[in-house]
């Protein structure tokens, strides 16, 4: 497409919208079922958008779907852009009525101690008629069966789809981390394979064999195996392992932050990630949504990533 196709005029925030949802259900079918409408009509507002801008935004054929690069790049900034048009709407909403109401929000175990207390204390003293009933688990909730208003969910891959708004909301990094005296008698790895050396604390309560899926300098990946001394669905109780020196472990950098500004942990070769894993919002229809749950669902959407940022 040259510079010469290309369109000026008002920009449509339906173009927008329809884009978005089509890249995060990655495809039209599935989009125009989300959205209720017609596919040939998702179909040509995202092809009119890629007039106006003269680029290809995404590459599809009869059996392929992919965002291209900069596709990717313009999606980043719609998603920002109809974001902030909702925390708008929200925010005025927010000033003209009184919010009430309860609001169940799911969540696991790390995330509840390590980010969202706080943020859900914060948000409750500036609202004392709402309610918050948190579910704190591991394991997997049905979220109609259990009535959840939001969920918040970690995953390394893409969420199965399904007919809840998924929002993605930060990117949450994990590095290994280790307690300075367990490094000092056991020795400071100086790359990847200095790790064979180690003891491993794994994620999980299934006694398998563990492995540290690392990404280096110049995207180098490297997958180290290992024996995992301590197996835990905790967080936390890794983490309180790690600092008495029982091992190394692999954890999100928020879990941990406090502990290394504190000197009760250390980062295990600080040029490589252990893990690169995002946090999304679920939540059910659009329809329907109690005032209350639209303002803690922004709430978070605006708070939660600068809680979860790890330097």
């Amino acid at each position: 497409m040259s510079a010469s196709q290309k369109r000026t005029g008002p920009m449509d925030l339906n173009s927008y919208l329809y884009f978005v949802h089509v890249v995060e259900k990655r495809g039209f079918t599935a989009a125009g079922q989300a959205l209720g409408v017609p596919k040939s009509r998702l179909s040509r507002h995202v092809q009119q958008l890629e007039d106006r801008l003269g680029v290809r935004l995404i590459q599809r054929t009869s059996r392929q779907f992919a965002v291209t690069e900069i596709g990717d790049v313009f999606y980043r900034h719609a998603r920002a852009a109809l974001d902030d048009v909702e925390a708008a709407e929200t925010e005025v909403k927010r000033q003209t009525n009184t919010l009430s109401g309860q609001v169940r929000l799911s969540c696991s175990v790390g995330m509840a101690q390590f980010a969202l207390v706080d943020l859900i204390a914060d948000f409750l003293s500036h609202n004392p008629k709402v309610d918050v009933i948190q579910n704190v688990t591991n394991q997997s909730v049905d979220l109609l069966e259990a009535g959840i208003d939001i969920a918040i969910r970690g995953h390394a891959g893409p969420l199965p789809d399904s007919s809840f708004v998924q929002r993605r909301v930060a990117r949450t990094p994990w590095f290994l981390f280790a307690g300075r005296a367990y490094l000092d008698r056991n020795g400071w790895p100086a790359s990847p394979d200095d790790l064979d050396a180690h003891q491993g604390l794994k994620v999980g309560w299934k006694p398998e064999l563990g492995q540290w899926s690392l990404r280096g300098p110049d995207d180098v990946r490297v997958t180290i195996p290992f024996r995992p001394r301590l197996c835990s669905d905790d967080m936390s109780t890794l983490k309180q392992a790690a600092a008495a020196g029982l091992g190394v472990a692999a954890l999100p950098g928020y879990v941990c932050r406090d502990d290394v500004e504190d000197g009760r942990l250390v980062r295990v070769l600080p040029g490589w990630v252990a893990g690169d894993a995002q946090l999304s919002m679920i939540m059910p229809s659009r329809h329907g949504r109690l005032p209350a749950v639209e303002a803690l669902a922004e709430h978070l959407r605006r708070e939660l990533p600068r809680f979860v940022e790890f330097e």
